[in-house]
């Protein structure tokens, strides 16, 4: 059993999160805003997925999946932190950052141990570096850490079957060991390694 936090509970970070607590881990879903945390303690979804509803119930009632607003709160136990906030497009068509600058800023001023970062957020080549460099620059005391990226292919509809049977799994770090132990939770999955 692994003790995760999820950074974001939109559509990517929602079922990430629930389908790892499904798999025995202890899940702690963190959103900044307070009314979706409070209707997921409720067992009110922001989406639809076939299925989720149900699995969400489950875990929360196993006491494998909680919802917070703090991240002191997500971070305590936490071995693996997956950012999973919005990158929506800018007028420009790029990824716009700014919630993955301020999930990164947070982490680094809330971390008290070692932990994993994973980019779970649909990102550009490069934003690994960026965010190690964000977290080096704002915690409030050295803590080592790696940051691991870890794209997702959820499909609306399919989400949970395509996170528990997935065609691949695709991970990249300048951390090798980081990256085999984010592997690690999804036993089986076929991984492409692309570690410098």
């Amino acid at each position: 059993m692994k003790n995760i936090a999820v950074i974001g509970v939109g559509y990517v970070g929602l079922v990430t999160g629930t389908c790892f607590s499904d798999l025995g881990n202890r899940v702690v879903a963190l959103d900044i805003q307070e009314s979706r945390i409070e209707n997921l303690k409720k067992g009110i979804l922001p989406i639809y997925e076939p299925g989720l509803k149900e699995i969400v119930e489950r875990n929360i009632k196993s006491k494998r999946l909680t919802f917070t607003t703090k991240y002191e709160e997500a971070l305590k136990d936490a071995e693996f932190v997956f950012i999973c906030v919005g990158t929506p497009s800018g007028v420009d068509g790029e990824a716009d950052l700014q919630y993955v600058r301020m999930a990164a800023e947070s982490i680094a001023k809330n971390m008290d141990h070692e932990l994993i970062i994973i980019n779970k957020s649909t990102v550009p080549v490069g934003t690994g570096d960026w965010v190690a460099s964000i977290i080096r620059e704002n915690q409030t005391k050295s803590i080592p850490f790696a940051v691991v990226s870890c794209p997702e292919f959820l499909r609306e509809g399919s989400a949970i079957r395509d996170f528990f049977s997935p065609d691949r799994t695709v991970l990249g770090s300048t951390d090798k060991d980081a990256a085999n132990a984010v592997a690690q939770p999804a036993p089986g999955a076929a991984c492409s390694y692309c570690c410098d």
